[in-house]
């Protein structure tokens, strides 16, 4: 009898679950504790060990990269070549059912095969997809694909954004034309809203499309080609109106810094590009009118003593959508600047010690590591002896975290992530430099797990390589505290009464004062300074 294995709740807060990687495939002879997968929750990414009897694996329910909710169909195995096309049809919706069927039961799958027999034969019903596992809606970046035309197996359909990266939606059924947008480009839908439908060319698809509840923003999708194209028409005629009485012009970025450096006015240019877009070629083949210079000349000599008004070549005003990410960070720092009372205490730091500690580190083979470096290392100590930073404030009770894990904000090209350095306490100097280097190399390239970025109690951002001596950082909750770095920076100083140059530092700590009371976080910075002070401290 074949077994059916369900997508498994591994953490508390669980609701669904991404197959970040499938470790077997069909057709495969599986065993009592063989992984079958690493399925990522909303706090790690685990190894789902397979505990039943041995068999052949004969059906993946999701596919890699993909989730589902928990309790759905992850997979079944039995024996070769048994048919389980009856645990497929069975479960064919987004949770599986277990024991014998309720009167209840009956009547609901009753209903069930009577929504899909709406469906004509042939159709593909595609929605929109979860491409992360925090992802609540996707946005269409750009369709590859216009209405009417044919799709195979294996076409992107589209550019889809989550709230993490700009992934190609590639399509996996049995091909057809596609009949119907359900999302405009630029616009965005929840989960599992209608997306497009491919099917036969001429397809009946009114019913499908009024039984999915698509609101009225989508339904002018309805319309025949012919209007469609039409209503496209009238689109461009009326966008382009409006640009031109805005003094909007279409060109691309290079066409501007090309018209710029010549002192060319893109008004005057005619473009070759999409709608009339104006590119690189059409500015550097671009020749004022003959014209415009004599009348200029003419109007100078005759009016010498008229002063001259420069040309100036009107700024042109453009937009930027917000990516998925600038929205949640936007969401989070709001969040977090509203609901927690800030304040702010500030230090400055002799690093003079910490220079000389870190040439004598990095004169070590192969060793090399930076003043950031050096902060994350002290922070860690210092946090040891104030366990109350190291704390979250939960409502009715303040947690107060065993583990030091401290985040370190990384810059990245649609904002800012903060991965996380598990028991930094427990590091040295150089375990933290290799971990910093690893995890900012990968934020950048957008390839951290979910888990790397989950269970901070404490928050560093350092802006002093870019010549920042001073700033105030928003605290990422749920962490009580945030310590802003500045830059070194060369500054007279008194020293045994003689005035010296010295290398100083300001630091920043930002406060939750329902955690966190002035007094504490000063005592905090004070054990912090006499570690970056005085670096051989670290090691007592």
């Amino acid at each position: 009898m074949a077994e059916i294995i369900n997508m498994p709740r591994l953490s508390d807060t669980m609701t669904d679950g991404k197959v970040s990687k499938w470790n077997v495939k069909v057709g495969d002879t599986i065993k009592e504790g063989d992984i079958l997968a690493e399925i990522e929750t909303d706090k790690a990414v685990q190894d789902f060990e397979y505990d039943g009897e041995n068999g052949v694996l004969l059906y993946q329910g999701i596919k890699e990269g993909e989730s589902a909710p928990v309790d759905s169909l992850l997979a079944i195995i039995g024996k070769e070549g048994e048919d389980i096309s009856s645990f497929i049809n069975g479960t064919s919706n987004t949770t599986s059912h277990s024991g014998n069927n309720t009167p209840e039961d009956k009547k609901e799958s009753v209903t069930e095969t009577s929504q899909t027999a709406k469906i004509p034969d042939n159709v593909d019903v595609i929605t929109v997809p979860r491409l992360s596992d925090t992802m609540t809606e996707g946005k269409v970046s750009k369709w590859n694909v216009k209405i009417g035309d044919t799709i195979n197996e294996g076409d992107i359909l589209a550019e889809i954004e989550t709230d993490k990266a700009v992934q190609d939606f590639e399509y996996d059924g049995n091909g057809g034309t596609l009949l119907y947008q359900g999302v405009k480009e630029g616009e965005s839908a929840p989960i599992d809203s209608l997306l497009a439908i491919i099917g036969p060319a001429g397809t009946d698809i009114s019913a499908i499309i009024s039984g999915t509840g698509i609101n009225t923003t989508s339904k002018t999708v309805e319309s025949s080609p012919k209007e469609e194209k039409n209503q496209e028409e009238k689109t461009e005629v009326s966008s382009s109106s409006v640009n031109s009485l805005n003094h909007r012009i279409l060109a691309s970025p290079l066409a501007k810094k090309v018209a710029k450096d010549k002192g060319i006015d893109l008004a005057q240019v005619k473009g070759s590009g999409d709608n009339g877009r104006i590119i690189r070629k059409d500015v550097e083949s671009f020749t004022p009118p003959s014209g415009a210079s004599n009348k200029t000349v003419t109007s100078v000599t005759s009016s010498p003593s008229v002063p001259i008004t420069p040309q100036i070549t009107p700024g042109v005003d453009s937009e930027t959508e917000n990516s998925s990410m600038r929205n949640a960070i936007a969401k989070s720092l709001s969040n977090s600047l509203f609901t927690a009372p800030h304040y702010n205490l500030v230090f400055e730091i002799n690093m003079d010690k910490a220079i000389e500690a870190r040439k004598a580190i990095n004169s070590l083979p192969d060793t090399k590591v930076s003043f950031n470096d050096i902060v994350i290392k002290a922070v860690a100590i210092a946090l040891r002896k104030h366990p109350q930073i190291n704390s979250s404030w939960a409502n009715t009770k303040i947690i107060h975290h065993g583990n030091i894990n401290i985040g370190v904000a990384v810059a990245v090209e649609d904002g800012l992530v903060v991965p996380v350095i598990k028991n930094t306490d427990y590091l040295s100097l150089t375990q933290i430099s290799a971990h910093v280097k690893d995890l900012a190399g990968r934020a950048r390239d957008k390839k951290l797990k979910a888990n790397e970025m989950d269970g901070s109690t404490f928050t560093i951002s350092n802006l002093g390589m870019y010549g920042v001596e001073s700033f105030n950082s928003i605290i990422n909750q749920p962490n009580s505290c945030i310590l802003s770095v500045g830059a070194i920076i060369q500054k007279p100083v008194v020293k045994d009464g003689q005035i010296v140059v010295g290398n100083l530092m300001q630091i920043s700590l930002a406060c939750d004062h329902r955690v966190v009371d002035g007094a504490t976080g000063a005592q905090f910075l004070q054990t912090l300074k006499v570690y970056l002070e005085n670096p051989v401290s670290l090691l007592a």
